[in-house]
């Protein structure tokens, strides 16, 4: 299934990951592994923020996905099913005909 990921930083654990070099690394021992089709960074509410939209192929799977995040940064992390055109066709279809 599709989902967005959402990363909010702890600003302090954020700042010491960026000083000790860090980030990048728990960043990719993540997407090394979930192969995202799209990452963006930004702020959101004064802390930095990860949109992150891959396949999460099982729910077992959450925990060893945001515990880096939640461990290493102070996280806050949420997961939101989302669809592409592709889906949103597919589904208007499956509306019309049922």
């Amino acid at each position: 299934m599709r989902v967005l990921m959402t990363v909010q930083m702890d600003t302090e654990k954020g700042n010491k990951s960026i000083t000790d070099g860090k980030l990048p690394e728990i960043l990719m021992s993540v997407f090394d592994r979930i192969h995202p089709e799209a990452a963006y960074f930004g702020a959101k509410d004064g802390q930095r923020t990860g949109y992150v939209v891959f396949d999460l192929q099982e729910p077992s799977d959450i925990p060893s996905i945001a515990e880096p995040f939640f461990q290493q940064l102070g996280a806050k992390v949420a997961f939101v099913p989302v669809m592409n055109l592709d889906d949103v066709q597919a589904g208007m279809k499956k509306y019309e005909s049922g």
